[in-house]
């Protein structure tokens, strides 16, 4: 009999580990041959939440999850392409794409690592995430930054805009930008970023780590930095969302034709000789520009011809 509750017991035990396991593996999108397990998610939430600031809640993470499980789908996207590509990536590479984002936390490699391991976050969490920027960087490299041109003409009109806008406005931004790429993400984009402005407004994340963890415009690496912006240059909706704050304010999030943006005003300045850019730095700003909207266009090109199963948004 002791035998027999022994062997019950050790039995009970495996299945309930099986159940556990098979509970935290369950899969919550498809993504061609690829899946994305409830681990990866929730992993990932706990990531970004430490990383950023927030709070870990229950409530944060619902709020997250739409976004996040949408920053999964991307991630495998790219990934498959560069292994379509036959792009590698080295460990000496991502290995200094972790070091980068440590040092971006005032850490080193390993004192992040530590750190990570400490709060019981996973750094192959981290990995993948490194793995796919540098993946996509990988792309944008090979397959798009070759068919961007800027001619001497369309520097041209820049600077002539610019001549005739002396003395008008303009503005020095950082942003984090949402996107909507379906009906079915408007819901979570906007009360993700009415999360993002209140967390910012009440000082309990700073922007620029929010910017790096959720925004999707260029610049996000590095806080959310698009520079210098003429008021001609920007939509009725967030010329008016600016004219509402001041310099060290942060807008309330605005819906435009493309998504949800957030804008922090850093600066205001009239145009003059002094402050109109050289023709090198235009043509540096315009291929960037293009660069930007060639590299969304091809996402949204590649997420349009994949098989994607979205388990928790379906």
């Amino acid at each position: 009999m002791r035998i027999f509750l022994i062997i019950l017991t050790l039995c009970l035990a495996i299945s309930s580990g099986q159940f556990a396991f098979a509970r935290s593996e369950q899969i919550v999108a498809v993504v061609n041959d690829d899946a994305i397990s409830l681990s990866d998610l929730n992993n990932r939430l706990k990531l970004i939440a430490a990383s950023s600031g927030l709070p870990q809640t229950p409530e944060i993470y619902q709020k997250l999850s739409g976004q996040v499980i949408g920053s999964l789908i991307d991630e495998q996207i790219m990934l498959q392409e560069a292994r379509r590509l036959e792009l590698e990536i080295s460990p000496e590479e991502l290995e200094n794409g972790f070091a980068a984002i440590a040092q971006q936390n005032n850490f080193t490699a390993e004192q992040f690592r530590i750190m990570l391991q400490k709060g019981g976050l996973s750094v192959m969490t981290m990995h993948r995430q490194v793995e796919s920027q540098i993946a996509w960087s990988k792309i944008i490299q090979s397959q798009l930054r070759p068919k961007v041109s800027i001619s001497d003409n369309d520097v041209d009109n820049v600077l002539k805009r610019l001549k005739n806008s002396k003395g008008r406005m303009e503005y020095l931004l950082a942003e984090i930008f949402l996107p909507v790429d379906s009906p079915r993400n408007e819901s979570d984009a906007r009360q993700l970023a009415q999360k993002l402005k209140l967390q910012i407004k009440t000082g309990q994340a700073p922007f620029f780590k929010l910017a790096q963890q959720f925004s999707k415009a260029a610049g996000s690496s590095q806080g959310g930095g698009i520079g210098w912006v003429q008021a001609e240059q920007l939509s009725e909706e967030l010329l008016k969302a600016l004219k509402t704050i001041k310099k060290g304010e942060v807008s309330n999030p605005v819906r435009s034709l493309s998504g949800y943006h957030i804008l922090l005003l850093r600066d205001v300045r009239q145009i003059s000789d002094e402050t109109i850019p050289s023709r090198k730095d235009i043509k540096n700003v315009l291929g960037t520009q293009r660069l930007e909207r060639m590299q969304r266009r091809h996402l949204l090109d590649l997420k349009a011809a994949a098989f994607i199963e979205n388990r928790v948004n379906s």
